[in-house]
């Protein structure tokens, strides 16, 4: 931010910048006419920054820059003068959205002469945007009869000036005066932002900003002892209210309660936080400063992980201290919604969701979140369409925004034009028809057009899940991921609560089949109980089956639990992440181990014990022949295998896109996996994401797939596929494009599935 020129003449000691900022906050708040307070600020700016002029032009909704207010300029000028998109010295500054300063402003190129202004005398011009969110709102200027340089405090103490007119000029009541009719003080363009579909569904409504965090100035105690009771008074209204909300909503089920809110209410009574936010306090600190400070430390501390169960974890963390420090203000943490409202958030802990949710929520959008955060997981238990990792959400929606929410593909669309509104709200009135289809197909046994079963099954993790057994109609658990149990809990689960939650799990399934998944451990899923290094590339490191092959006593353990639970009963259990014919080899020598260990000792076993092998590596794909005559099933890991196959992180926002899991190598190793499973007739599925999209479960059935295992949303559109679908006919069709090296089959599918005439699916689903 250099100036021009060398400076000619040394400059006064910058003023005091919160003497300043306090006087412009003072004049905002004041009632009556907008425009003299506007004149005021250029008045107040002006005398502290010893320049003779100071003037604010706002932008238009046509882009042009209009002068709004001026202190030294021609007072006949304001609402006269406007300048086009890079017009002059402030359309620059406009235009590149950097400051500008300049000891002889009437020589620099992109100088404009206005003579209304009444500029001529004034040679010193410094001129920063106005930005709220990365958007312009204005530029503000100051300009000098005398030729010196800005120095760079000066000029960080206008930007600082201008951050904070761009907060008070869009938030406060200039929006409906009539002097500043048309100018933009918020955004009125369509936008869409895309990002990650976390809870299926559509909504139209208006936006609600999420405001988490209540700031305060006061860093240092005076009564210390005071602090130390405003402090526990909050801790207790905020332990208080998590479990009333872990215990009020029957709509969210016990398996929500017993996961998440133990997780939840396990953080705000944790004796290490409370412990840090008390000793704060009675070194000086107030309760605030204390919270903040406790905050600060657990983020440096979890952010050094890149898993997004942590990430999660440390969301709940910051959730908590904002209720606290709500609860420290005295502020209602019940918000009166709009009708119809969108909620718009960095991240939001379960509880504010719940709060939202039991009002008139209709969707979310986050700029963070994950398919595993909490708010995902009480999102789709509320029915709830969330969106995240939506870059800049904050940024672009305003508070009473019409937005669209769009759950189906991760995309969020602010200010619709009525074309577009039209558009989706023709979609919902078509979702409701094909959701009242879907819920008609629940019951029929999932038989091809052609009369071949398939089974369509559920991947679960959480006990919230087990409800969507009954609500889908599947056909058992493809997939039960046993781990999240052991990563919320601080110390290793004992014997009795794993048996308590795999019994739950079994029961809920009734006589339908359930695999269980051993843990998928380590890496950046670090257990607070067992040690580990940070590693450089955690999806490549010391996780899953390598971690439970060193640590046998804790796979022996879980297996253990498995056997107990599912005494009487079959149980199907597999390993993840196998690289090796000797890493599978191993893992099911030791579940041998353990049930003849049991049985020897009159313990309660299963009735019948399948032992199987996840695919989700190149390097066991090609070494599954020589298993085929030790294993009882074969699961093929579709998300890992397909990240591995490309060598792509699945997640990178650059490469979610970049490489189609419809591509004829990937799919011609699948069919390599199910014909070598076929030979040897050992049951194939496949489990994943591409499982739950009708037309990438249409491939795998081409294939000769008959199990898929997948998420919730993935069964209506699924199911409706598989019943339609001649997969003699496709399969034969398949082959030949894969065979025929013309790159990806997806246009072939689409081709197919429209001819097809699928009815209940749509463009969207099968596109």
């Amino acid at each position: 931010m250099a100036n021009e020129a060398e400076l000619k003449t040394p400059a006064p000691e910058a003023p005091g910048p919160v003497r300043l900022l306090r006087q412009i906050r003072d004049v905002m708040a004041r009632k009556g006419d907008a425009q003299e307070r506007l004149d005021s600020l250029v008045d107040i700016i002006a005398a502290n920054l010893r320049a003779e002029v100071c003037s604010i032009y706002l932008r238009r909704s046509g882009g042009s820059l209009e002068l709004c207010a001026t202190e030294g300029l021609k007072a006949e000028a304001v609402h006269a003068t406007r300048l086009n998109a890079g017009e002059g010295l402030v359309g620059w500054v406009a235009q590149t959205a950097r400051p500008l300063s300049t000891i002889s402003a009437q020589e620099h190129p992109a100088f404009s002469y206005r003579p209304e202004t009444g500029e001529d005398a004034y040679q010193t011009f410094l001129g920063v945007p106005i930005l709220r969110g990365g958007r312009l709102l204005g530029v503000l200027v100051v300009q000098s009869v005398e030729k010196r340089g800005y120095r760079e405090d000066e000029i960080e103490t206008l930007q600082t000036i201008a951050m904070v007119l761009a907060e008070v000029i869009a938030s406060g009541d200039l929006l409906d005066t009539v002097a500043l009719e048309g100018i933009e003080l918020r955004p009125s363009r369509f936008e869409t932002l895309q990002g990650r579909a976390f809870a299926g569904g559509i909504a139209i409504g208006t936006a609600l900003v999420h405001k988490p965090h209540v700031g305060s100035t006061r860093l240092i105690a005076d009564d210390p002892d005071a602090e130390e009771q405003r402090l526990r008074l909050a801790l207790g209204q905020l332990q208080s209210d998590l479990d009333r909300w872990a215990e009020r909503d029957a709509r969210v089920g016990a398996g929500l309660t017993g996961e998440v809110f133990d997780t939840y209410r396990m953080f705000a009574r944790d004796p290490a936080w409370t412990g840090k936010l008390f000793d704060a306090v009675r070194s000086g600190l107030t309760a605030e400063a204390a919270v903040e400070r406790a905050r600060n430390e657990q983020r440096a501390r979890l952010t050094q992980t890149r898993d997004a169960f942590f990430s999660d974890r440390l969301h709940d963390l910051e959730d908590i201290a904002n209720r606290t420090l709500r609860y420290l203000s005295g502020e209602d943490t019940q918000v009166e919604l709009p009708e119809n409202a969108i909620l718009i958030a960095r991240h939001i802990g379960p509880a504010d969701l719940l709060e939202y949710g039991a009002g008139t929520l209709k969707g979310v959008a986050l700029e963070e979140g994950s398919a595993s955060g909490h708010a995902a997981i009480v999102a789709r238990a509320l029915g709830i369409p969330l969106v995240g990792r939506l870059d800049d959400a904050l940024d672009r929606a305003e508070d009473g925004d019409v937005v669209i929410l769009d759950g189906e593909s991760g995309a969020i669309h602010l200010r619709p034009s009525d074309e577009v509104l039209e558009s989706y709200t023709a979609r919902v009135a078509l979702r409701g028809k094909r959701q009242a289809e879907f819920a008609r197909l629940r019951h029929r046994p999932s038989r091809t057009k052609d009369g071949q079963d398939a089974e369509l099954m559920l991947n679960a993790g959480l006990l919230v899940d087990l409800p969507q057994m009954g609500a889908t109609g599947a056909d058992g658990m493809g997939l039960f991921r046993t781990e999240f149990q052991f990563m919320i809990a601080e110390q290793l689960p004992r014997l009795e609560a794993q048996i308590e939650v795999y019994s739950q799990v079994l029961d809920a399934a009734r006589d339908k089949p359930v695999i269980f998944r051993t843990l998928d451990l380590g890496g950046d899923k670090i257990l607070p109980y067992v040690s580990s290094e940070r590693e450089r590339n955690p999806a490549l490191g010391w996780r899953a089956i390598r971690m439970s092959l060193d640590r046998k006593g804790l796979l022996r353990y879980q297996l253990r639990a498995l056997m107990t639970a599912s005494a009487g009963r079959e149980l199907n259990v597999m390993f993840p992440m196998l690289a090796t014919v000797g890493e599978y080899r191993a893992a099911r020598a030791l579940a041998l181990k353990e049930f003849e260990w049991a049985r020897s000792r009159g313990r309660p076993v299963p009735d019948k014990l399948n032992i199987g092998a996840m695919v989700e590596t190149p390097a066991f794909a090609w070494a599954l022949p020589s298993v085929m005559g030790e294993t009882d099933f074969v699961s093929v890991g579709v998300n890992d295998l397909f990240q591995f196959f490309f060598a792509a992180d699945r997640d990178h926002p650059r490469l979610t896109d970049r490489y189609d899991a419809l591509d004829p190598y990937f799919l011609t190793m699948l069919a390599r996996i199910r014909d070598i499973c076929a030979e040897h007739g050992v049951p194939a599925g496949v489990c994943g994401e591409m499982s739950g999209r009708p037309l990438e479960a249409m491939a795998l059935m081409g294939l000769g797939f008959r199990r898929l295992s997948m998420p919730p949303s993935g069964f209506g559109p699924v199911k409706a596929m598989a019943l339609q679908l001649d997969v003699k006919s496709l399969a034969e069709r398949l082959q030949e494009v894969i065979r025929s090296d013309n790159g990806s089959t997806r246009e072939f599918l689409k081709e197919y599935a429209a001819q097809s005439n699928f009815s209940g699916l749509t463009h969207w689903q099968i596109g």
